[in-house]
């Protein structure tokens, strides 16, 4: 059988074989140290070694298994049969089972219910509550990097949206009690109560890192109410999943009638603020729009009229709005765009001003004649640098996205604005020739820093500069 110092040798090199996996040396370095190379890049390898695909799945299966430190919980790749026949290790009360088999045990908390999703890492130290409330997490099971989680409860001002839209929770460490004086609630409550089930115990470093090199697995976080697991069925559903590519997932947490936001932003002591007086109206396209993206075009004196995921350009253009404004959301933009870009289409016609993020900055690329790939593990977390080309200027910013704008397909008349200082992914674009603009972060934050609220500011001036 071939080892993988073999394989490294007859691609060329470590650099060789990372450019066509399209990964770092880093990632082969990794491969070394575990003597397994993940199955994503299979089809890769044996194209640059020549090397037969069941060649390199038997080494695949020789992929050690971490251990979780805080509970001694077994990453299980070979389940002995009592495990198989829904016999878990002792304490164990929930399962992480990913596509390839794997099997993460731990404890569970939550709802006791099981979901299937694409499994993810959030590296923010803050806003748990927001994160998953966050409608651009449909589809995904989250994992905390951050070890303590909990601590501050839960309330109900600390909501992006009424129905959180994440299928599951991954933490390192059990969950904290509640000790800030906001919280009205536990955090397993309040998970209880949505129908999102969570496993703590787990090896998050480990998975995490599986995630960086592999990329992002589906999975199913199963909480069982009988304590039993069938880990055959629980990996059939696993590798049946289909994944984000081609999925449309902001048509189902879209609103499903217009309506009119009039809530400013959060104060200390205060609460949330009545919005200031509003001089230029808005209509904003919800593909998944959190709660403070409209709180701060409100703040920056915006009427805004919320319309859902499927309205289009004549439905957007009789609200007679000053701007339009293209929210963020889940799933695949390019499935999305299926009805969003003929609507956005129409809008630029009108010559209305464009501003939007996340979602929304990858479906004006597509209306403007680009296109969007997914990244292998998106960009999740309080503190991504984001350079802002004309200005040099290096902003930390709050994201969410596991698809992107590809560069090379930008067309004559749009420019890159900003670029991610974490891997050279497009950030932002422009229209030389329109007033539209885009960014793939959140200037909103929330949570995370406000470095980038004043894009909200620039939004306004181009509509009171098109308005003259």
């Amino acid at each position: 059988m071939r080892s993988v110092e073999d394989i490294i040798a007859l691609a060329g090199g470590a650099e060789t074989l990372a450019a066509r996996c399209g990964v770092g040396t880093e990632a082969v370095r990794k491969w070394r140290q575990a003597r397994a190379i993940p199955a994503k890049h299979w089809a890769a390898v044996a194209a640059a070694t020549g090397l037969p695909l069941d060649a390199l799945a038997v080494l695949g299966a020789n992929t050690p298994s971490p251990r979780s430190a805080e509970t001694n919980m077994a990453q299980d790749t070979a389940a002995p049969a009592s495990q198989d026949a829904g016999m878990p290790p002792t304490g164990a009360t929930a399962a992480l089972v990913l596509a390839d088999g794997s099997v993460f045990w731990g404890i569970g908390f939550g709802a006791r219910t099981r979901n299937t999703g694409e499994i993810c890492f959030n590296t923010g130290m803050t806003g748990y509550q927001e994160t998953l409330t966050d409608p651009s997490y449909a589809g995904q099971i989250i994992t905390f990097t951050f070890p303590h989680i909990g601590n501050v409860g839960a309330n109900a001002e600390d909501v992006e949206s009424i129905t959180p839209a994440a299928r599951g929770l991954v933490v390192k460490l059990d969950l904290t009690e509640p000790a800030n004086y906001r919280a009205t609630r536990h955090l397993d409550d309040w998970l209880k109560s949505h129908g999102i089930p969570g496993i703590a115990g787990i090896d998050t470093r480990a998975l995490t890192i599986r995630i960086r090199d592999g990329g992002a697995p589906n999975g199913v976080l199963a909480f069982p109410a009988d304590g039993k697991f069938d880990l055959a069925a629980l990996r059939a559903e696993a590798a049946g999943w289909p994944g984000l590519e081609g999925m449309d997932l902001a048509r189902e947490v879209s609103c499903r009638q217009s309506y009119r936001w009039e809530e400013g932003l959060w104060h200390w002591g205060q609460g949330y603020d009545v919005a200031p007086v509003r001089k230029h109206k808005v209509v904003a396209v919800d593909y998944g729009a959190k709660r403070n993206i409209l709180r701060c075009l409100a703040d920056a004196g915006c009427d805004v009229t919320v319309v859902p995921a499927t309205a289009t350009a004549e439905d957007i253009l009789a609200q007679n709005p000053d701007g339009v404004f293209l929210s963020n959301g889940p799933g695949d933009p390019a499935a999305t765009g299926e009805y969003a870009v003929p609507a956005i289409r129409g809008v630029l016609e009108a010559g209305k001003p464009v501003f939007g993020i996340c979602l929304g900055h990858q479906l004006l690329a597509l209306a403007l004649g680009a296109k969007t790939f997914k990244l292998d593990r998106g960009h999740r977390g309080a503190n991504q640098p984001v350079k802002d080309l004309a200005t040099g200027r290096v902003e930390i910013t709050s994201q969410n996205h596991g698809f992107a704008v590809d560069d090379t397909s930008l067309p004559v008349g749009v420019k890159i604005t900003h670029v991610s200082l974490f891997d050279g992914s497009n950030e932002g674009i422009a229209a030389e020739n329109k007033p539209a603009f885009s960014v793939q972060y959140h200037p909103e934050a929330s949570p995370g820093p406000s470095d980038s609220h004043y894009l909200f500011r620039r939004f306004v001036d181009m509509i009171e500069a098109h308005k003259g």
